[in-house]
């Protein structure tokens, strides 16, 4: 009564039997205007690991697509904000390189800059992430002087800067503590010479007057 099955026909049927039942891959397959949906769903809700996952679906999978560069931006923005800086850090720096005319490349350095700012120590520790934040927020200011991020980028300079030379007192204090005058010398100079205008600076001078008195007394002088 029934006729056999051509190995194509079987062929077809399992094929279309699988994607009819959910088995095939484009069924599940999202469009990047899915991907983005959900990508932004996610990080509205700060859901930010799924904001992640879907903005990198957009990025593997349909590097070409009109969606990509934005689902780029967004990515470094997820990692951002799940403070997972060197990601973000990496993945800021990659949108810089592939899209340097950008609109949103102010915003890219920023938050490069942000990246380093987020991770500012104490002042009795290494201070290179506020370099490195300084360095981040002043090409800023050189390249997109006129840019609302270059204003925000001003308060954050401050900051790296007083850092810094907080961190240049509290060594010059510990060598001055030592005994050691003209180590502590060398590191209220380099304060002086490099941070004026800072609360810092007047400090600076009263420990480099007692310093040289100080090398002066044992018959030294810089």
């Amino acid at each position: 009564m029934f006729k056999k099955f051509t190995p194509i026909l079987v062929y077809v049927l399992l094929f279309n039997g699988c994607s009819i039942f959910g088995f095939g891959s484009r069924v599940s397959e999202k469009s990047p205007a899915d991907l983005m949906r959900d990508g932004i769903s996610s990080f509205e809700r700060e859901n930010y690991g799924n904001a992640v996952e879907s903005f990198q679906k957009i990025k593997d999978r349909y590097p070409y697509s009109k969606l990509a560069v934005h689902a780029e931006l967004k990515l470094a923005d997820s990692h951002f904000k799940r403070n997972e800086l060197d990601e973000a850090m990496d993945a800021y720096r990659e949108f810089e390189r592939l899209h340097p005319k950008n609109t949103a490349i102010p915003y890219v350095i920023y938050q490069q800059g942000m990246c380093n700012f987020t991770r500012l120590n104490t002042v009795d520790r290494d201070q290179t992430n506020a370099e490195m934040a300084l360095n981040d927020f002043r090409r800023l200011e050189k390249q997109f002087p006129d840019d609302i991020y270059s204003l925000k980028a001003k308060r954050n300079i401050k900051k790296c800067l007083a850092n810094l030379a907080e961190y240049e007192l509290y060594v010059g204090r510990f060598y001055f503590k030592s005994k050691q005058y003209m180590a502590a010398l060398k590191r209220f100079e380099y304060l002086i010479s490099h941070y004026t205008d800072l609360g810092q600076y007047a400090k600076a001078f009263d420990y480099m007057d007692i310093c040289k008195k100080k090398l002066s007394e044992q018959g030294l002088s810089k």
